[in-house]
């Protein structure tokens, strides 16, 4: 495993790149790489050593479940058990921004640190043509969560990753910014369909898929209960700085983070458009971080489509710290 003593190789998402990110996993170490939502953190979800490191070079709370990454819909149902719903979903959204929560099958060759000691099992395909050919390379499953320390703001980039976990990790393999820029969308389907984190997909399309609401609990409260899949602790993805979301405008010593045609710091759409907004999102408040910023302003985000999941994820980061 890397350590603060050894440089994390920076790999080119070509055959050699590639070649070295699958040797490495298959070795038992720790990669970054790119999904189309951010940057997760790659380890042989079969290896418990490897698992170990990720919760390690992480600082993630044991009980935090992790995603498990597949190449394509055979390869969930190695691991998983895949309903009625589940396969409707995943022909529908695979591969994707959408993570499915099924139950794990007793034969799946999975540690147990995968999913924190649930009998589930947290699933995806992603659709970065990268991720899936390192998956392809790799030839198993890949527990992944995001590329950073555990609660803070999300990396969608590779030097986001570099700059929080370099010498902890083996590698990361950089092919640029990620396009959806916020976290998949994650759907329990037992005992009923339920949304557990808005993310990439939004719920609206879920639901017409399905043909019937989901199911959306209160959020997850910390100390309470163990969460039932990632993403859910009450504080997370937050920045340095202090959160004020709603905000018309800046008061004396914030920057406002805006969306739409309004005067701010940085703005994360000027037209208005909640695809861009969720691109920008998590680097604009690590750039208002970057400049030394001590509280930062949001301007409204509307609350439908991807809104929903940009509005969570602000929620998250503006809670108090734990």
């Amino acid at each position: 495993m890397a350590t603060d003593s050894r440089q994390t190789e920076v790999l080119y998402p070509d055959g050699t790149g590639l070649a070295r990110a699958a040797g490495l996993l298959r070795a038992g170490e720790l990669v970054a790489f790119p999904t189309e939502t951010v940057y997760g953190l790659g380890g042989d979800a079969r290896n418990d050593d490897a698992i170990a490191g990720i919760f390690r070079a992480k600082g993630r709370p044991r009980f935090n479940p992790l995603i498990v990454h597949v190449a394509d819909i055979d390869g969930a149902a190695a691991i998983a058990r895949l309903n009625d719903d589940a396969r409707r979903l995943a022909e529908a959204f695979w591969p994707g921004p959408l993570t499915l929560v099924l139950a794990r099958r007793r034969d799946a060759r999975l540690c147990h640190r995968v999913s924190a000691g649930l009998e589930t099992v947290a699933i995806r395909v992603p659709a970065h043509p990268v991720a899936r050919e390192l998956l392809r390379a790799f030839g198993g499953p890949v527990g992944a969560p995001s590329a950073n320390p555990s609660g803070k703001v999300s990396p969608t980039r590779a030097e986001h990753v570099l700059g929080e976990l370099g010498g902890r990790i083996s590698a990361v393999v950089d092919a640029g910014p990620s396009t959806v820029g916020i976290e998949s969308s994650i759907v329990a389907l037992s005992p009923e369909p339920t949304l557990l984190r808005p993310g990439g997909l939004a719920p609206d399309a879920i639901e017409a898929c399905l043909g019937r609401a989901l199911r959306r609990p209160a959020p997850h409260q910390a100390g309470k209960a163990a969460p039932e899949s990632p993403g859910q602790l009450a504080s997370h993805y937050a920045p340095r700085a202090a959160l004020r979301l709603n905000a018309t405008r800046a008061r004396p010593g914030e920057a406002l983070l805006g969306f739409g045609p309004v005067a701010c710091a940085l703005n994360l759409s000027r037209r208005g458009d909640l695809a861009e907004a969720a691109a920008n999102l998590f680097h604009a408040l690590r750039e208002l971080d970057r400049r030394g910023v001590a509280r930062i302003a949001v301007s409204p985000i509307p609350d439908r489509g991807l809104g929903a999941a940009i509005n969570d994820r602000l929620r998250r980061a503006a809670a108090p710290r734990v």
